[in-house]
């Protein structure tokens, strides 16, 4: 019951998280990031797994973050060079970190949902 009700929010937050990247200028790249993770999700509400899947995506999400991490104006640039600052005062990305370091966290928060699926599928 619990994984059915944790894998119907997450369908439906990766499924208004791709709509939110409608606008964006890369949103030929994060409408199909959130959307594969929200058909992994929808699948698994109605007991369809799919490991190999799982494993794959997370791959590209977990490398794709890595290289978020370590890139110019990045995650590690964010927490090092500018202190941390806030990265929800406003939906604009004004700042040359914020971008990337929102992205990032949305890869470790579809990693998450993967993973939890994985680990269901396999035990």
């Amino acid at each position: 019951m619990l994984p059915s009700i944790l894998n119907s929010i997450f369908c439906i937050a990766f499924i208004l998280f791709a709509y939110v990247n409608l606008n964006d200028s890369d949103s030929w790249l994060w409408i199909p990031i959130y959307m594969i993770a929200s058909v992994c999700c929808g699948f698994a509400i109605f007991d369809y797994f799919f490991p190999t899947v799982y494993l794959l995506v997370l791959a590209f999400y977990l490398i794709y973050a890595g290289f978020l991490f370590f890139a110019k104006d990045g995650v590690r640039d964010w927490i090092v060079r500018y202190k941390r600052p806030s990265l929800v005062e406003s939906m604009q990305a004004t700042k040359p970190y914020i971008e990337k370091t929102r992205e990032f966290f949305g890869l470790l928060i579809i990693s998450g949902a993967l993973a939890f699926n994985y680990f269901l599928a396999v035990n």
